[in-house]
């Protein structure tokens, strides 16, 4: 039975005094250890500030200046936060909602290491076939490869070779030197032929060892007739005593790798030897050679000397944009070559296992038997990938398979992935900082993720996690709630203790949440549609060939287990759909097809990538509200006694501009071993602009102060000038009054980016508008979500239509029209198990979703 945190002692807390990173006012706050710790509030408040930037950034700092200097060169040293002194603090651990990385080669099964498991147990107890005749590989003799030989390169010229090195690294003088002193003086190194006279030649050939070297003994060239048999015979025997059993035939510039122990006499195919490497997409010995391990190629409209061929060459950005997918007709998306696609154990091969969901892939590996041998040899192997792959389900990602892209994960699922690895290694005593595990989660895989959180915790770790979800709220041991508000008006301690104690306090808004004081209310009246969007033969990835029925005029909810199908119908059947019907591509074979767009004028789709790539763009930027505040203060009488024109308020461009940084703000410096120092210029103070532009002001501010307040705080100085007041009335009303107007785009995460795409909408469109949201309510607290839901309602009513992907209870309860997939995800969904208003779905068997909506709309 777990302690109460009235009974911890003074060293069993993680105490901070004075925190003043960001927004924090000078607080003080303690964290129990081996706890679960929820750190909520609205959004804004200073929840991963106190998470992220203080504990995680502290803790990883320690760690870190207690290596050698030479080690932190490599590990970076992050900047110390703003605090008086924290006491108890340990080595800290983030998983965080960023994407795990947008290569192509990196999968799920790269970035859980199962795939790497995977790798040695088919080179250890994996059961070699012929790619060909798929006859099972059994070891030969030299008699018996010699008479293949005579039968299948009948009276052709022959190379025969050993191979003593295969993509190695090294410089290889000493085992050159070895064969050439025992009478060996032709090479074959990285395809030029060598003949050595003289050590010295050898020692001056100059292989570089960090290179990979392919090296052969070339032994002996001939015809293969009878005649030559014994001549075969003696020259295959020398190879195999040179390799370890291993011989190279090369007929013309064909090579045919031939071993002692596994060959197919009927296609004169041999195997290599297995190794872990043979079955990486990632490395040229096992990569299908046509589309080296990418499965596919790009498609690009532009040829070599159009104006925008220069994009393919950076096929990861641009690629998903532009170039259209060509599955690779070699391997057919396998990325593999033939030989490891012939291995197989469990009469399953590498790829059709890791093309099964993890659901799947823990069942087929339960059941897996295999001969005693190679029991014996796979069984802590097995054990292993069976233990991650329960991890993985058990924080709702059984529908995900190991071939997936990272490139293709939601922030959410990235993070749930790294939280399986986190908990797959049995670390103690960390301090782990999660930051909206249960973002893209549906309430039914939730509560598997809670039960993931308090193992990790059981294991004797202190897990802290920033979270808006309540369920997860009531079931934490420790409750610490930031606010009151956001911004400026947030950064304060305003209730910490069990989920019951905040529930009762009563200056606590998300007691009151907890608590039902408050709670997002179900609309009295739902609308009717009257209109609506036909869609047919949706079949994209899981979707089970759908025709579906979308509402227009209307919000309209998309619902559904994680992996159900919801963003492939929406995303990538719906949206392409349209925009097709849009351009006129009526085409016949464009499949599936949408009848009803002439009720719409246009679609905005607002997803949550970033609105800008670099620390030069912000949100004012990006609204265009930074273009009339530059406008404003160029029409101010001391600008214009001055010559000043609009460029001069622009921090990229030289006239107004920090001469001394450019415009940045900040000045790395190179340490050489060290980290780099970045340090606040000196000259502008880090406010990015020169002296003469920062003396010219408006009602006593510079535009550097400008940029520095938060929209709130810019809304009242601006509120006499409608243009700038109208953007930032919105992004208030969207749960934005806490974002500086000169932050960042980089800093901004997913949610944020996206509700900034939405007043940029919000500000300019008119009516008749399909509107598309994928999970507009990520990292937003109850009472955002009531302002934000405010704000889509409000564009319904103007003659709008809404489609939002959403799993949030409280949001879906308060839509027109709901369509919720399932029933399960992976190849479990992909069908329509309910639709029509909440109540409905409510009442429908077999929804996970109906089963949740049930509760809330009873209370």
């Amino acid at each position: 039975m777990k302690k109460s945190n009235k009974n911890l002692k003074n060293n069993d807390w993680i105490k901070v005094f004075g925190a003043r990173e960001h927004n924090l006012k000078n607080i003080d706050v303690a964290v129990p250890k081996n706890e679960l710790t929820i750190i909520t509030g609205p959004s804004g408040s200073g929840k991963s500030t106190l998470a992220l930037d203080i504990l995680y950034t502290e803790g990883k700092r320690r760690y870190t200046e207690s290596l050698s200097a030479y080690a932190r060169q490599f590990l970076g040293v992050a900047r110390k936060p703003d605090f008086d002194s924290i006491q108890g603090l340990c080595p800290s651990v983030a998983i965080e909602q960023k994407t795990v990385s947008s290569n192509p080669r990196s999968t799920v099964g790269t970035t859980t290491e199962i795939y790497d498991y995977l790798r040695v147990l088919f080179a250890r107890v994996g059961q070699p076939h012929c790619p060909e005749c798929f006859a099972e590989i059994k070891a030969e003799n030299p008699q018996n490869i010699t008479q293949m030989m005579l039968k299948n390169f009948k009276d052709k010229r022959i190379v025969i070779s050993a191979p003593i090195a295969v993509q190695k690294k090294g410089e290889f003088v000493i085992e050159m030197v070895e064969l050439f002193n025992k009478g060996f003086y032709r090479f074959l190194i990285d395809g030029e032929q060598h003949k050595f006279k003289t050590v010295d030649q050898i020692k001056a050939l100059g292989l570089k060892k960090t290179f990979k070297h392919d090296i052969d003994v070339l032994l002996d060239m001939l015809d293969a007739n009878l005649e030559e048999k014994n001549r075969l015979h003696e020259a295959v025997e020398r190879s195999f005593a040179l390799t370890g059993g291993v011989c190279k035939i090369s007929v013309g510039p064909v090579n045919f790798l031939y071993s002692s122990s596994k060959t197919c006499l009927n296609c004169a195919i041999s195997f290599p030897e297995l190794e872990p490497r043979l079955f990486s997409f990632n490395s040229p010995i096992g990569a299908c050679k046509e589309c080296n391990g990418l499965g596919m190629f790009h498609e690009w409209p532009w040829q070599e000397g159009d104006e925008n061929y220069w994009k393919t060459r950076y096929p990861d950005f641009f690629g998903p944009r532009y170039a259209r997918e060509i599955i690779c007709k070699k391997c057919d998306g396998q990325r593999l070559d033939k030989i490891p696609l012939a291995v197989e154990v469990g009469e399953k091969n590498i790829y059709e296992l890791c093309a099964m969901s993890t659901k799947d892939l823990l069942k087929f590996f339960q059941n897996l038997v295999l001969p005693e041998k190679e029991q014996e040899i796979s069984s802590p192997l097995v054990k292993e990938i069976i233990s991650r792959l329960t991890f993985l389900n058990n924080v709702g990602l059984s529908y995900l398979s190991l071939s997936r892209t990272s490139g293709t994960l939601s922030g959410g699922e990235s993070q749930r992935i790294r939280l399986a690895t986190q908990i797959g290694s049995a670390l103690s005593g960390v301090l782990y900082v999660l930051d909206e595990p249960s973002i893209g989660l549906h309430q039914r895989d939730n509560d598997r993720l809670i039960e993931t959180l308090k193992s990790l915790r059981d294991q004797g770790n202190t897990v802290l996690v920033v979270e808006h979800d309540l369920d997860t709220m009531e079931q934490s041991d420790y409750l610490i709630d930031m606010g009151p508000m956001a911004g400026v008006l947030g950064g304060q301690v305003v209730a910490c203790g069990t989920p019951q104690e905040v529930a009762q306090n009563k200056s606590s808004l998300t007691g009151a949440y907890l608590s039902g004081r408050r709670s997002i209310l179900v609309p009295k009246k739902r609308r009717v549609f009257k209109e609506k969007l036909f869609l047919e033969n949706a079949r994209k990835n899981n979707l089970k060939n759908l025709n579906v029925e979308i509402p227009l005029g209307v919000l309209c909810g998309i619902s559904g287990v994680s992996g159900s199908g919801k963003s492939s119908l929406v995303m990538q059947v719906l949206v392409p759909a349209i925009e097709r019907d849009f351009e006129g591509k009526k085409k016949a074979n464009l499949d599936p097809k949408v009848k009803g767009t002439e009720h719409l004028e246009t679609m905005v789709v607002i997803d949550q990538s970033p609105i800008g790539r670099t620390p030069r763009s912000n949100p004012a930027t990006y609204l265009g509200v930074l273009d009339e505040i530059r406008k404003l203060f160029a029409s101010l009488p001391e600008s214009n006694a001055r010559g000043y024109k609009v460029g001069q308020f622009s921090f990229n461009v030289k006239d107004g501009r920090c001469a001394e940084c450019d415009g940045d703000g900040v000045i790395t410096v190179s340490m050489q071993f060290l980290a780099d120092v970045t340090m606040q210029c000196k000259t502008c103070d880090g406010k990015r602009y020169s002296s003469d532009t920062l003396d010219i002001k408006y009602r006593g501010k510079n535009i550097a102060d400008v940029l520095d307040m938060t929209a709130f705080e810019a809304l009242e100085f601006f509120q006499a000038h409608t243009r700038i007041a109208k953007r930032l009335k919105l992004m208030c009303d969207v749960g934005l009054d806490y974002v500086k107007l000169g932050q960042a785009s980089t800093t901004l995460s997913g949610g944020e980016a996206q509700r900034i795409k939405l007043v940029d909408e919000l500000a300019k469109r008119g009516r008749n508008t399909l509107y598309i949201l994928d999970e507009p309510t990520t990292g937003l607290h109850n009472s955002d979500i009531e302002r934000l839901l405010e704000v889509l309602n409000t564009l319904v009513d103007k003659g709008n239509s809404m489609i939002v992907i959403e799993h949030n209870i409280d949001v879906l309860k308060t839509v027109d029209y709901l369509i919720d997939l399932g029933p399960e995800g992976g190849d479990g969904g992909g069908q329509i198990v309910a639709q029509g208003t909440p109540e409905v779905v409510a009442q429908t068997e077999g929804s996970h979703t109906g089963r949740y909506l049930q509760k809330v709309l009873n209370r």
